[in-house]
């Protein structure tokens, strides 16, 4: 398929110039340090270490939270966190806007929350942030994703491996790329 119009993608004019990162380039480079020392690396750290350095840098977090080893956390000024919060190994939460999570919560292994992606219809390739809200008792499988401006309803279930790029209902199991509604959940 040709294209027909004159305009190409000109990545050499992309520009976040409008994007707030919410901190001073000071505090992102004390992040990205502690992230390298305490996130990161694969040591069973006491998940009450992680609590402290999101709470320091802004984080709101409830009690009983658990954060596994190789989290990643792109900004944890933007982030909060309910009790009772379970983030699996290597899951991935990339809140260039504010990403709220409930009480109750389990992100598996792998589980990736964007918040970011590009206007593939702009030259310029411009970023486009929207936050992600996942309500109480809500649990996101592992390898599941959730899109930017998704509101994951609560006790919701996302099937692992699974892609949510529309908000997901309360109470719905949800399955697939994109992410389709399968049942009612059920809890005994």
């Amino acid at each position: 398929m040709e294209n027909t119009t004159s305009k190409h993608v000109d990545l050499a004019r992309f520009a976040t110039a409008g994007f707030d990162r919410g901190a001073s380039r000071f505090k992102e480079m004390l992040w990205v340090l502690v992230r390298c020392l305490f996130f990161a690396p694969a040591w069973p750290l006491p998940s009450a270490l992680r609590v402290f350095w999101l709470r320091w840098f802004g984080a709101k977090v409830g009690r009983g939270v658990v954060i596994r080893p190789r989290v990643n956390i792109h900004f944890p000024w933007r982030l909060a966190i309910g009790d009772h919060v379970w983030l699996g190994e290597e899951c991935w939460l990339l809140n260039l806007a504010p990403i709220v999570i409930g009480s109750q919560v389990c992100l598996s292994q792998r589980a990736f929350l964007c918040t970011g992606s590009h206007d593939y219809k702009s030259s310029t390739f411009d970023l486009v942030v929207k936050p992600i809200t996942v309500e109480d008792g809500v649990w996101i499988g592992a390898g599941g994703w959730v899109g930017p401006g998704v509101k994951v309803g609560t006790h919701a279930v996302l099937a692992a491996g699974s892609v949510a790029t529309k908000d997901l209902q309360p109470w719905g199991i949800y399955q697939g790329n994109p992410a389709a509604f399968v049942r009612l959940r059920a809890i005994r």
